[in-house]
């Protein structure tokens, strides 16, 4: 099974890397899959997004391990040898990190370095990594790559913040060439229930109350899961160590959102507006002119087309949604 053409990508069921790894599988591209499948949210929506990339045969392995646990990562990476890591795997989410630190610590962090000990020990030379917009927390808009980032206020924040460190420090060390992306409010078809977007369907197609936390005019950077699967497959570009913001390059508040999900529902929102969480950031807004120019990167799909796609997959799946927690 030794080869230096194959690309790994970690967290492989997850919402983005199963895009990413479906990109990469239709450019004919030799993928190793890593997941540890845990709970965290509906199995079913991995075990159906995993079930779609393995229709693309042996153009796909997957490998059932958690990078925490470096034995079981040394075990794929002796076997496979990769060319490039495209790094997904994570604990995702604001809110929850505030419930319990420790497991994005384990997973974001010391999962990270694993990942990286491994790239060091079997010369593997390119490295990509999916950060967050989340860092952003007290810059000016538009964000900028270029911002000082210090002042993290989640957990989630603090753990991607480590991980950008670490990333700076094997490419310095040992010449791992670095690609680390700032995503910007991924939303899209068979996405993380926990999200927004996900929620306010689920709730706006059933006729259930929406919580609303904060004015409703807050504004995010909506950018749809095609566009960044696109751009973290052009990361793969050898580019030295660069941060780079994926995202729309355009902000709509969160009432603009609800009005389309109306609209392609053909149901009206019934909204209940409560105190805006501390973690939560008021405003984001990517300055993406670097991904413009050093991977020729630019957004395709509109917000409204994004959400009208994303409507109709929510509505053939319905019967089944209704049973996944939108914790």
């Amino acid at each position: 099974m030794k080869s230096h053409s194959a690309i790994v990508v970690t967290g492989a069921a997850g919402f983005i890397a199963s895009s990413t790894t479906e990109l990469l599988l239709r450019q004919n591209k030799w993928v190793i899959g890593i997941d540890n499948l845990n709970d965290s949210y509906s199995l079913r929506l991995k075990r159906q997004r995993l079930a779609q990339l393995k229709t693309y045969g042996k153009k796909f392995n997957f490998f059932k391990a958690d990078i925490q646990d470096l034995r079981s990562l040394r075990n794929i990476f002796k076997q496979v040898r990769p060319q490039a890591v495209i790094h997904l795997a994570a604990r995702a989410g604001v809110r929850y990190s505030l419930e319990n630190p420790f497991v994005y610590e384990a997973t974001n962090v010391l999962g990270t370095l694993n990942i990286l000990e491994m790239c060091k020990e079997y010369s593997v030379k390119k490295f990509v990594l999916a950060s967050t917009s989340s860092l952003y927390a007290h810059e000016a808009l538009p964000f900028r790559e270029d911002a000082a980032v210090n002042t993290p206020i989640s957990p989630y924040a603090a753990t991607k913040k480590a991980a950008e460190a670490l990333c700076y420090t094997y490419h310095y060390l040992h010449g791992i060439d670095m690609t680390v992306f700032r995503y910007f409010t991924v939303y899209g078809p068979a996405g993380r229930p926990d999200m927004s977007y996900f929620k306010f369907i689920q709730q706006i197609a059933g006729g259930k109350t929406v919580s609303i936390y904060g004015d409703g005019r807050q504004e995010r950077d909506f950018t749809y899961v095609s566009d960044i699967a696109r751009g973290t497959v052009l990361g793969l570009k050898n580019v030295g160590y660069r941060v780079i913001n994926l995202g729309g390059g355009k902000r709509y508040r969160l009432l603009e959102l609800i009005r389309l999900i109306e609209k392609y529902t053909g149901k009206k929102a019934r909204l209940k507006f409560y105190p805006e969480n501390k973690t939560d950031m008021r405003n984001t807004w990517a300055d993406n002119s670097r991904a413009r120019r050093l991977l020729g990167w630019q957004p395709q799909v509109s917000l409204e087309e994004g959400v009208r796609h994303t409507v109709e997959w929510h509505q053939q799946n319905q019967r089944w949604l209704e049973s996944v927690s939108l914790g």
